[in-house]
């Protein structure tokens, strides 16, 4: 059970009807993330805003995919690993064997993708402040200036995410049940 209450069209602020009514429409249900976020209708449109922004960024959606994955499985938010595992298999395309490995924080085959996953892990926990060296990685893998303050645009995302529903605890919608994931023991740890 959610520890904040998950709004509906019906009990939502005004300022979020709007917003839950489109996403409803547009994913054919309501994600409780976003039930969870029409408590604080900024939220909601932060959301919203920066997700739109995010879309816009040169990394591709496989990239943008595994910068959420990977923030997500750090963060030990099981509601977002479940819903990026999703979009990685139906939209960006990725196999098993890398959406797996990104969601146990573990060595991903495609070595474009291992960058941007180390290069987010850098990011998270240095808050920022990766050193040249992991910079340079960056750069090495084919990445530059742009891709890496997208990396941080991908984790500023998904740290709202996370938080948010790591505070407000809400189920997984059954659409998102086969993409289930729960963090090791030695994930939680990291």
């Amino acid at each position: 059970m959610a520890r904040l209450p998950l709004r509906t069209h019906d009990d939502a602020p005004e300022e979020a009807r709007g917003a839950l009514a489109t996403a409803e429409k547009n994913n054919g249900y309501l994600p409780n993330l976003l039930r969870l976020l029409a408590n604080a209708p900024v939220a909601l449109e932060t959301y919203l805003t920066v997700s739109g922004i995010n879309a816009r960024s040169s990394l591709s959606l496989a990239e943008r995919e595994a910068v959420q994955i990977t923030a997500a499985a750090t963060h030990g938010c099981g509601f977002c690993v479940a819903g990026h595992t999703a979009v990685a298999y139906k939209k960006a395309g990725l196999d098993e064997a890398t959406v797996e490995a990104l969601r146990g924080l573990k060595p991903v085959p495609d070595p474009r993708l291992q960058a941007v996953a180390t290069f987010t892990k850098a990011v998270i926990a240095s808050r920022g402040r990766v050193s040249d060296q992991e910079l340079e990685a960056f750069r090495q893998a084919g990445f530059g200036d742009q891709a890496a303050l997208e990396v941080v645009l991908g984790v500023s995302l998904a740290t709202l995410c996370n938080f948010a529903n790591n505070l407000g605890q809400p189920p997984l919608n059954p659409q998102l049940e086969p993409y289930r994931w729960e963090p090791s023991v030695s994930e939680a740890a990291e």
